[in-house]
């Protein structure tokens, strides 16, 4: 199928599910609009523009204030924001492959574009310009409404998967060219922008900001800096790359020749754990049984490598591996890089907490067909998070000379996205990017 008919087909699944939500929530009428542009406090300033994730759902259009209405039977009204304006670049809509799935008129300014929403009966409104759909009568982001839209977006289609993998494609071309970039002795800054040159963007178009770790910087998890320190002897790089609003994430690290020979046989341990990992996912497994086996696939490469006395059943039971891995496996992704719903335990909403021991896992979901999520464990020396563990009862179940040793290296983290079959999931990022 082409992108137009596959588009049509997501549309067409897009409307089902809508009207279903509605049904079942006592609305006649959903009214998304893209949302507004954020203006930094007391400047004149604009944040990136992100639009509204459920209309990036239903129209790849970019840009503020257009607005979707959406009733049951009927197609879809896109009421497209079309100003006339000399500071900004204004691009006409052409004949874009989606624009068929659409009742599409324009508007030149804001009051236009409300104007023609009008004032619905029984209307939900989703977006940040609740001003102006409260002045319109509609109820803004009912929480049972959202809820129930948020679930349906863990189900991607094949829409939703080619332009996951267009994504995939572009990210794996940055991670080469920044791989290259390293091995050549390339500071992260250097590394960045051969990664962001590579993808072909700017970077407030990329999904989420590069983490580009050189050394001990590696055990930074959400790591923003960007050094000009050149010829590092580990990189950990987290890079994406989105199209049409849907996002690639993919994390690799990186050993140069001058590495300690030990880190690298854990990166190389590592690699084999992840595989492992996304070869155990299938339907009807809960994701927190998912990673529970990686903490158990981890706390035995940490014995394997001298790191941990305990086996890993004992590791794992008295928090021992917690230290080196202390985030969750992943998290659903799509629209948003850390995807709506992970949390959700029914379409009504209904919480699905983490574990007290695991509060940082993002999904809680049964694994279902249809569901892309990342796998990502992480293998990290965060002196902050073993320094406890040097004066409690476990202490002498670590090897401390060697962990110090290896501290300089940071940590391992090691990313693909999956997309779940019925009979097990296809890893969408390694025929792009293989190692």
């Amino acid at each position: 199928m082409d992108l137009t008919d596959l588009f049509l087909d997501h549309l067409a699944e897009r409307q089902r599910s809508a009207e279903e939500a509605l049904a079942r929530t006592g609305f006649d009428t959903l009214v998304i609009s893209s949302g507004s542009v954020h203006t930094y406090f007391a400047d004149d300033q604009d944040a990136p523009f992100h639009p509204t994730p459920h209309f990036a759902h239903w129209c790849p259009l970019a840009g503020p204030h257009h607005v979707l209405v959406i009733q049951p039977g009927k197609r879809p009204r896109l009421i497209r924001f079309a100003p006339e304006d000399f500071w900004y670049e204004q691009l006409p809509l052409g004949n874009p492959f989606w624009a068929g799935g659409f009742e599409i008129e324009e508007a030149g300014t804001v009051d236009e574009v409300w104007a023609r929403v009008g004032t619905p009966a029984r209307a939900a409104y989703l977006g940040n310009e609740a001003d102006r759909a409260l002045t319109a009568g509609l109820e803004a982001n009912p929480a049972l409404l959202t809820a129930h839209l948020d679930w349906t977006r863990s189900y991607k289609t094949p829409y939703e998967l080619q332009c996951i993998e267009e994504a995939t494609v572009l990210a794996a071309r940055g991670h080469l060219a920044a791989k290259a970039a390293f091995l050549a002795g390339a500071s992260e800054l250097e590394i960045h922008h051969a990664y962001v040159q590579a993808v072909g963007c700017v970077d407030h178009e990329l999904p989420y900001g590069t983490i580009v770790a050189l050394n001990e910087k590696g055990a930074t998890l959400h790591y923003e800096g960007k050094r000009t320190l050149k010829k590092g002897f580990t990189l950990l790089l987290d890079a994406g790359a989105q199209v049409r609003g849907y996002a690639a994430d993919i994390t690799r690290t990186v050993t140069a020749a001058a590495c300690d020979s030990r880190f690298a046989g854990l990166v190389a341990g590592m690699e084999r754990v992840q595989l492992e990992l996304c070869d155990a996912v299938k339907p009807d497994m809960p994701y927190g049984d998912l990673h529970h086996l990686g903490h158990l696939k981890i706390a035995g490469l940490l014995k394997e490598h001298g790191l941990l006395r305990a086996e890993p059943d004992e590791a794992v039971e008295k928090g021992l591996s917690r230290p080196f891995f202390p985030h969750g496996l992943g998290h659903h992704l799509g629209i948003q890089v850390h995807d709506v719903a992970g949390r959700q335990l029914r379409p009504d909403g209904t919480p699905a907490p983490p574990p007290p021991q695991h509060p940082f896992l993002r999904t809680t979901r049964m694994i279902e067909a249809g569901q892309v999520f990342t796998v990502e464990p992480g293998l990290y020396f965060i002196p902050m998070l073993l320094r406890p563990f040097r004066e409690n009862e476990h202490r002498d179940q670590f090897n401390w000379t060697l962990i110090d040793e290896l501290t300089p290296c940071g940590g391992i983290r090691i990313e693909d996205n999956l997309f779940v079959t019925e009979a097990g999931s296809r890893n969408l990022t390694r025929k792009h990017l293989p190692n």
